[in-house]
C-alpha cells in the first residue's frame, strides 16, 4: 500500500511518533526492537534498516481515524503481513526461499 500524504492529517508525524514511543519502539506483534530516532544506523545495511523500521498501522485501514485504539506500532515486516491479509507474495507452485 503506497503512502498518500493527502489522506493523513497535518500532525500525522507527531501522532505516529507518539504511538511508536508508547510502544518503546518495539513491534507490538513480534516484539522486534526497532530503530529509535537519532540511533546510529551507519553499520546497518539498507535491508537491515528497512527491517528495523517501526511503522504505525491503522487497524481499520482508515488514515483519518487516528484514535489510539485504532493505531499500532508494527515493524515493516508485520505491517506488510497485515496489509497482505496474512498472505505471502509467493504463488502456489512457486519456490519460496523463506
Amino acid at each position: 500500500m503506497a503512502f498518500t500524504y493527502s489522506l493523513y492529517p497535518p500532525d500525522w508525524t507527531d501522532i505516529a511518533t507518539s504511538i511508536k514511543s508508547s510502544a518503546k519502539w518495539r513491534c507490538q506483534k513480534c516484539q522486534l526492537q526497532c530503530i529509535r530516532p537519532g540511533e546510529d544506523t551507519s553499520k546497518l545495511t539498507r535491508s537491515e534498516r528497512m527491517k528495523l523500521t517501526l511503522q504505525t498501522h491503522h487497524w481499520d485501514r482508515n488514515p483519518s481515524n487516528n484514535s489510539r485504539n485504532n493505531l499500532a506500532a508494527l515493524c515493516s515486516g508485520c505491517h506488510l503481513l497485515y496489509h497482505r491479509g496474512g498472505k505471502s507474495n509467493v504463488s502456489p507452485g512457486q519456490l519460496s526461499l523463506w
